[in-house]
């Protein structure tokens, strides 16, 4: 799916992942998952790619690229792809409890089984994804050949500490996600 980075297009992202993973029949809870990934990375290729602009992008001023979501479902995984117009990689950051910004990519490293970036051949910026286990009803959901957890990106903080054990940053997120 393609999209203007323009604000809204966390909305629509989310919205086309639900329906995508509702009719491929994957559990809710892989779609609630799935969609606070969609929502991190889109929301991070908005943000980063306007970063050297002088205008916001809630601006008109702001001059408008899209930015691609794709989604692959395969033997019981559920990749998520987000390609925008930045070379900047994504970045893990250590952020405090109550910091309003900054914990995207720490998110999607705690939520996802595996996840990285590449820069795609002929292509100006690069490609996020996250790789998920996906449950559901339907039988080409089970997969013998899982290989277990991994990641592609550096996901310890200086002092060595895996962000993996700030569960309670995940946890007050999701709430605060949840609340109307």
């Amino acid at each position: 799916m393609a999209l203007a980075d323009t604000p809204n297009a966390v909305g629509w992202a989310r919205r086309h992942a639900t329906d995508v993973l509702r009719h491929w029949q994957v559990s809710s809870d892989t779609i609630d998952t799935a969609k606070l990934i969609v929502s991190e990375l889109v929301t991070n290729a908005i943000r980063h790619t306007h970063a050297d602009q002088e205008a916001s992008p809630y601006s008109p001023l702001s001059p408008v690229k899209a930015i691609t979501l794709a989604l692959w479902l395969e033997r019981g995984r559920l990749v998520i792809f987000v390609q925008d117009n930045d070379r900047r990689p994504p970045v893990v950051k250590a952020v405090g409890e109550d910091a309003e910004s900054g914990r995207g990519v720490l998110l999607v490293d705690a939520l996802s089984e595996k996840w990285g970036y590449y820069y795609p051949p002929g292509v100006v910026g690069k490609v996020v994804w996250s790789e998920l286990l996906a449950a559901g009803r339907d039988p080409r959901f089970r997969s013998s050949d899982d290989a277990g957890r991994g990641h592609s990106a550096d996901s310890q903080d200086a002092a060595g500490r895996s962000y993996r054990d700030t569960p309670l940053v995940v946890a007050r997120t999701l709430v605060a996600l949840r609340e109307p």
